[in-house]
């Protein structure tokens, strides 16, 4: 398998039942939608968008985590209809690293593919966090 290979489904014992609160991010190269939600509720709430790049991009997400101080936090990745990698693929997983490397939480990637698309067919104002909401529903769905 590829190192760019959609991720798997997430196996139960791949998230430990300690884990009970998340912070998720729809990463994009000017704005990051930001969505948080429990395992317990299993429903994600949007947030506001970050709209920074580089550093600015990481203090506004430290200040996200220490409001939530969530336990994991989750990443969507994009892939084409195919499955296919492409380059937001390697940006979001490098972004997902960074976060780990930043934060020392563990990070969790899901497959993202159409929820921006799934945002604007609902009629979100702000399609980033909508999509923050949808990629952290899809993890919380999968979760034992």
């Amino acid at each position: 398998m590829s190192q760019d290979a959609p991720p798997a489904p997430l196996p139960a014992a791949a998230v430990p039942a300690h884990l009970q609160s998340f912070l998720a991010f729809d990463f994009g190269l000017k704005r990051t939608g930001v969505a948080v939600g429990t395992r317990l509720l299993r429903s994600a709430s949007p947030q506001p968008t970050v709209r920074a790049e580089g550093e600015a991009r990481f203090a506004a997400v430290a200040e996200r985590i220490r409001e939530w101080q969530p336990d994991a936090l989750v990443v969507g990745v994009p892939f084409h209809p195919d499955g296919a990698s492409h380059e937001n693929t390697a940006r979001a997983r490098r972004f997902a690293r960074q976060l780990h490397g930043r934060f020392r939480l563990p990070v969790f990637e899901v497959d993202e593919r159409y929820s921006t698309t799934e945002a604007l067919s609902q009629g979100a104002a702000d399609a980033d966090a909508a999509s923050a909401c949808i990629i952290l529903e899809q993890f919380l769905r999968n979760l034992p």
